[in-house]
């Protein structure tokens, strides 16, 4: 058996393992640690990070999140759109105009039933 063939996989382990640790453990080692209270207190999720994990909250955390990530899907269709756009011609530009029609409707809909509104 030739090791030789292994040496390439061997030193590409071996360095994408260094690149990983390396740099966590100098910013561990050479990084400030003063936490304070800002710092522990909760941020972005409405509750307190160290309590019980079985605890109830607002619903209203989940809903803005699924809105943005459903939001956010349909304009990541846009990119490929673009690219694409002298390809498609006319048909691919006014069907992607209805798309987007659709997506202003559901937007202005979302916004006039607060569903946007935190409070």
């Amino acid at each position: 058996m030739n090791l030789e063939q292994y040496l390439p996989v061997l030193l590409f382990i071996l360095v994408g393992t260094v690149v990983g640790v390396v740099p966590q453990v100098l910013g561990y080692l050479l990084g400030p640690n003063r936490p304070d209270t800002q710092k522990n207190s909760p941020y972005e999720c409405g509750f307190e990070a160290f309590e019980d994990a079985r605890m109830k909250f607002d619903v209203r955390y989940y809903l803005v999140a699924i809105l943005f990530i459903l939001f956010d899907l349909e304009i990541a269709f846009l990119f490929p759109w673009a690219v694409a756009l002298k390809d498609v011609g006319a048909v691919g530009f006014w069907s992607m105009m209805v798309f987007l029609a659709i997506l202003v409707v559901g937007f202005v809909y979302e916004w006039k039933k607060g569903a946007l509104d935190w409070e």
